[in-house]
């Protein structure tokens, strides 16, 4: 298989590099952090215009139909510039869509730029498991009511639709029973609490009390929304595996430049063997996670789900473990000026640990991918 980028990929990452550089500066980013929204107009203006909102939608909808690998790409650029805008929330919320084979007209407002989505899935009590669901819908006359509270939807405040997982029927932490919806996120009786996150990013908690949605907010088939989430899920991991990569680029980037910089004893710190041995071991590190994002990116067009399954768990807890490594030893090579909100190196450390945490942790999806059939024990 050939992994080299395509001419097409290639031109995509270095326009998205140019603008990052000319339109999104480090000193830019903390302007936007402390802003009163916490995202820029501008700046999805410009996401929007290099055709990123469009890439992952499909033709019909005026996207580019972009494939896992294509928003591998994307991915990378916007972790390298540490973009804290809410495009992952967004074409995330987009892939339920596609997945579930509706709402066409929402695709094509994602595609141009209109719709901002969230997807609201996680709950106090599930930590990992999105399959813990006590939020409820009730079918009645004109639809569904909807009771209950999502934690920590990443840009819930920012988004103009959220999907909100909820339970139709059986036990609180059954694969069955569970069912997916799009809701206004203006609704009659949805209230949200916006904060901001470690890493900058902003996310909220999402209350549903007595939620009237219409029969048509149902997202594939009621009970039966599992699948559809286990699946989108893992194309979410795939895309934070991705951007961690790019994270970790940064990261490697910045402190090789202050080992060539910072002196001691009149040389570069960066002439001291020791130091060059951890930042070789961090490349290595850095390495090993790229060919499993990639390995992630191309498993997610297998129709085998419990591949699918056992390659993203395996990418996700190998990039978990190689962003913690990687951002401790380039906070310590900082020495304590690494952990200092001055340095660009202390948002990436912060970014890596959020993107960690986020769709289950390391621990999670190992535990995950021992479970995956085929897997066998050693003796």
């Amino acid at each position: 298989m050939d992994f080299n980028l395509t001419a097409e990929q290639t031109q995509f990452a270095d326009a998205l590099r140019r603008w990052v550089e000319k339109d999104y500066s480090f000193e830019q980013r903390k302007n936007i952090i402390n802003s009163d929204t916490g995202v820029s107009d501008k700046a999805w203006a410009a996401l929007t215009e290099l055709g990123a909102t469009a890439l992952p939608i499909p033709e019909e909808q005026g996207g580019f139909s972009g494939s896992a690998i294509d928003m591998l790409v994307i991915m990378q650029e916007l972790g390298r510039g540490l973009v804290i805008e809410p495009y992952f929330a967004t074409v995330m919320g987009a892939e339920f869509l596609k997945q579930a084979g509706s709402h066409a007209h929402l695709l094509e407002q994602v595609a141009s730029g209109e719709l901002k989505l969230a997807s609201a899935l996680a709950e106090k009590q599930s930590r990992h498991d999105l399959f813990d669901i006590t939020t409820s819908a009730s079918k009645n006359a004109d639809g569904y009511v909807l009771n209950g509270v999502k934690t920590v939807v990443l840009h819930g405040a920012q988004a103009g639709q959220v999907i909100v997982s909820a339970r139709t029927s059986g036990p609180q932490r059954s694969t069955d029973g569970i069912s997916l919806f799009i809701v206004d996120a203006n609704a009659a009786g949805v209230t949200r609490r916006n904060y901001r996150t470690i890493d900058g990013f902003r996310a909220a908690d999402i209350t549903l009390s007595q939620v009237q949605v219409p029969a048509f907010a149902l997202l594939g088939t009621a009970d039966a929304g599992w699948e559809i989430l286990d699946a989108v899920s893992d194309y979410g991991i795939t895309l934070l595996c991705a951007e961690a990569i790019g994270v970790m680029e940064a990261i490697f980037a910045a402190t090789l430049d202050y080992l060539k910089t910072r002196q001691q004893f009149g040389v570069p710190i960066g002439k001291f063997q020791v130091l060059q041995h951890r930042m070789a071991e961090m490349f290595m590190e850095m390495e090993q996670a790229r060919s499993m994002a990639t390995l992630a990116a191309v498993k997610m067009s297998s129709s085998n789900a419990e591949e699918r399954r056992r390659t993203v768990s395996a990418a996700k807890a190998r990039i978990g473990q190689a962003a913690r490594f990687i951002g401790q030893q380039a906070v310590q090579l900082h020495g304590g000026m690494g952990v200092t909100n001055e340095l660009p190196a202390a948002h990436m450390f912060k970014r890596l640990t959020m993107i960690e945490l986020s769709l289950g942790d390391t621990d999670h999806h190992l535990a995950r991918f021992v479970a995956q059939p085929g897997f066998k024990q050693a003796a």
